[in-house]
């Protein structure tokens, strides 16, 4: 099962994808369930499963199976999950340690994390920050080369992973290329982030290493860009990310973690005003945003 999250004249609802191509607006059923955290809480009460608890559900309220793209036509996406905090991995890809040494005067850090047990982690956004699916990330202004990276998001309550989005973890290889210590700058910005469109459930979630991870960059209606990677050619487990995550540091009720990226444009390649960014990961869907200059 995967999970939207709508607004529509000012009223948040929940949108679950029971199977296939068909779902339903549990939220018109079931006014307090508006987002994935209460249906957890649910479920949770109820001794069940998500999937019994929405298989319980549908027996009990017989709720209208829709064509998911009924539903969601014309409606107004947002983050399909809204963590207290997002943090984030790099150099989890070895494409993404050859691509960091190449930008950096310090190459040698990349490879020595890259190779550690330790893993590069930051903090990279607030929930109240995260970019609603479809709507503009943004490059810095102060920096001439930006790229968007594509990574597989964990979704977390409670420490528990609940399920797995798509996020786009924008940066500025010119500012961090200048100095890794400009980290949270090249990281850290106005619309620097977004995640969506959907949460596919960790119950429904087989075969995850088998993910495909796409990003194909549009400019005036043109593919510019199109490269592909795998969760498996990741150097360490989401398990023992989330572990090194948990470290001294406490987690609010709801976070997310983004595992880093195995895509990475060329050195020649930078975004600009109006391009369009689309990540895609099988079975979760398209995560797409256009460009604009903060």
């Amino acid at each position: 099962m995967k999970y939207y999250r709508i607004e529509k004249n000012n009223k948040t609802s929940l949108i679950i994808n029971y199977k296939n191509d068909l779902g339903f607006n549990i939220t018109q059923y079931a006014s307090n369930i508006d987002n994935i955290e209460i249906l957890y809480t649910e479920a949770l009460n109820a001794a069940l499963s998500r999937t019994e608890y929405i298989n319980q559900f549908i027996n009990n309220h017989n709720p209208k199976l829709q064509h998911l793209k009924e539903i969601l036509d014309n409606e107004h996406l947002l983050p399909p999950f809204l963590p207290e905090e997002v943090w984030a991995a790099g150099v989890t890809y070895k494409n993404s340690e050859f691509e960091r040494k190449r930008e950096s005067t310090t190459p040698d850090i990349y490879s020595k994390v890259y190779n550690a047990d330790r893993p590069e982690i930051f903090f990279k956004s607030t929930g109240s920050r995260l970019v609603n699916p479809g709507d503009p990330v943004g490059i810095r202004s102060d920096s001439n080369w930006n790229v968007p990276e594509a990574e597989l998001a964990v979704m977390l309550i409670n420490n528990v992973i609940i399920g797995y989005s798509i996020g786009n973890d924008m940066t500025s290889r010119h500012i961090e290329g200048e100095n890794p210590l400009y980290l949270t700058q090249a990281k850290i910005y106005d619309k620097s982030c977004s995640i969506g469109p959907c949460v596919i459930d960790i119950e429904s979630a087989k075969n995850l290493n088998n993910y495909k991870i796409s990003c194909n960059i549009q400019r005036n209606n043109k593919i510019i860009f199109n490269e592909s990677s795998s969760i498996n050619l990741m150097n360490k487990s989401i398990e023992n990310l989330i572990l090194w995550l948990q470290k001294s540091n406490t987690l609010p009720l709801k976070s997310a973690f983004l595992t880093g990226t195995g895509i990475v444009p060329p050195p020649e390649f930078t975004l600009k005003p109006n391009d369009i960014v689309n990540i895609s990961i099988n079975e979760i869907g398209t995560l797409s945003n256009k460009i604009v200059s903060v």
